[in-house]
This record gives C-alpha cells, structure tokens and sequence, in this order.
C-alpha cells in the first residue's frame, strides 16, 4: 500500500490456502475469481472493507507453506529470503463476497492488459489454481456520526461496496465511486439514507481527478465520517480537502492509497 492510516489487525487463521473453483469476467475491466476450501471453515469474517495478503502462484512449484501467518515488517522481510523461484507473488486484496456456509470467498480484481501482476493472472481465468490469503481485517469501523462519506474508484469499489452493504441502515451520506467504464457498475446495497454517485472519468483523465472535483461540489461539513482510498492522489487529495477546506477532524479520515498512476 500507498499511504494510509488504516491499522491492521492481524487474524490467528494466519496463511489460509484455497483453491479458485469459479473465474469469470463479469465487466468490461473486471474478473471475478470464487475461492473455496476446507481452511476457509475458520476465515474470521469481519465484512465492510476486509482486505488480505493474496498470494499467487508464478509457477507450479509455488509454495505457501513457508510464509508468515502475520506479515508485518518481519514476516514481510521472511518473504524476502525465500527462494525466488518458489516465492508467490503477493498483493493487497478485498473481500468480495463471503458466504460461509458454503466456504466461498469472491474477489474481484481491476485487470487492465499486462499491467501488474495478480490482474493478468486473474483475467487468465486460472481455475483450479492454489491461492493463499493472509487475513488484513478492516480499515472501516462505524461510528455514530450525523453523515457518513466514502470516496474511491475501481480499485475500491469492492471495498466501497461492502462498506455500504454492512454499514447499519439508518446511515445517512453519500458514496462517490469513479469508474473508467460505465459498464464496471456493480448493484449496491446502500442504506436508504446514502446516496451513491457513480462517476465515470473521461477518457485519458487521471484516475481520481473526477471523484475529487465531484467532492469539492459535494455538501460536506466538520461532523462527516470518512473513507477515502484508491489511487494514491485520490486517497491523500480526499483527506486533504475534507482536513483543509472543511474542517473536518484527522481521525475522522481513514484513507488508504491502494496504487499509483505512472
């Protein structure tokens, strides 16, 4: 990650093994991969933005077995000594969906051409393939507050969208979510009380520029909870605004850069 403030809690389910059972494209610059397996049994479900350590196979001999159950710095330096050529490729993810009664855990993952790494394994549809994750927990926690604010594009909309799934129905605010295509809109589970404005950038602008304009517009005042996370600007920008031009406290920001544009 990027910039952030978001305090990670580590789970005891530590390196959680899984299999990819279902892989679909289910938009224009969207691939939805399904895990299951018998670890997922004890996944310690937290819901609204719940993120993970994903770790990808780079060849058939990726091992998992000699990862860190917590990767913080030392387990992150332990992943450093591993041997390259059995050494999976990790990157930060959000839960989806989670359905424990059937032991599946969805993800979806932004896939833009040979950009990165996990995207293009992903958009290779890669049933079959052997996963591990290492719970994050959430950056997000309600609090009682007059309006509740997120802000994020594509690569945040899973976590934008699980917020508003679990965020309890009386809340009142507004959700701005940019997008590079009209078609990656995806159905939300808002509360009554939140408006969520869909923005879809134009064509060469840079991701995040949209969202923020859209929010300078926005009515906003010193007594809003916030998140705010995406590209790296987006997030920062965010925070600075709402902190600088409104007024409103630091510590009811939680912002987290999940990328950065080139």
């Amino acid at each position: 990650m990027a910039s952030s403030n978001i305090t990670i809690t580590h789970a005891e389910t530590g390196v959680v093994t899984a299999e990819v059972v279902e892989a679909r494209r289910i938009s224009p610059n969207f691939v939805r991969l399904t895990l299951a397996g018998e670890q997922l049994a004890d996944w310690r479900h937290v819901g609204f933005d719940q993120w993970f350590r994903l770790a990808v196979p780079t060849n058939d001999g990726t091992r998992f077995d000699n990862l860190s159950g917590t990767y913080d710095m030392a387990g992150y330096l332990r992943y450093l000594t591993l041997p390259r050529a059995t050494r999976p490729v990790i990157r930060n993810y959000t839960v989806r969906e989670f359905r424990a009664e059937a032991g599946e855990l969805d993800i979806d993952f932004v896939v833009h051409g040979s950009d990165g790494v996990a995207g293009p394994w992903a958009a290779g549809l890669p049933l079959g393939a052997h996963v591990a994750l290492i719970d994050q927990g959430a950056g997000f926690s309600p609090v009682d507050a007059a309006r509740t604010l997120l802000v994020g594009d594509e690569s945040a909309m899973p976590a934008v969208l699980g917020i508003l799934r679990d965020l309890p129905r009386d809340t009142a605010g507004d959700a701005l979510i940019e997008l590079a295509d009209e078609g990656d809109r995806q159905p939300d589970e808002a509360p009554d009380g939140v408006e969520v404005h869909w923005i879809v950038r134009e064509p060469g602008q840079a991701p995040g520029v949209a969202a923020l304009e859209h929010l300078r517009e926005l009515a906003v005042d010193e007594s809003v909870t916030a998140f705010a996370a995406g590209e790296s600007k987006l997030a920062t920008g965010a925070r600075r605004h709402l902190v600088g031009e409104r007024g409103v406290p630091k510590q009811a920001v939680t912002f987290c850069g999940y990328w950065r544009a080139h």
